[in-house]
């Protein structure tokens, strides 16, 4: 005798109560900015435009 699974509930929930992983400034690659001249200059150097070698 097999037992079927029961069937997964839909949730209607609204959608908008919770943010999605994109409202963050981290979802779209943003990183903590540390406040030194080091910090800095890793990130001028990480984005620099490739005509800035």
């Amino acid at each position: 005798m097999s037992t079927e699974p029961v069937p997964a509930a839909l949730i209607f929930d609204d959608p908008l109560d919770q943010p999605s992983s994109d409202d963050t400034d981290t979802a779209w690659g943003d990183r903590p900015t540390p406040a030194d001249s080091a910090a800095d200059l890793a990130r001028f150097l990480d984005e620099k435009p490739p005509h800035h070698i």
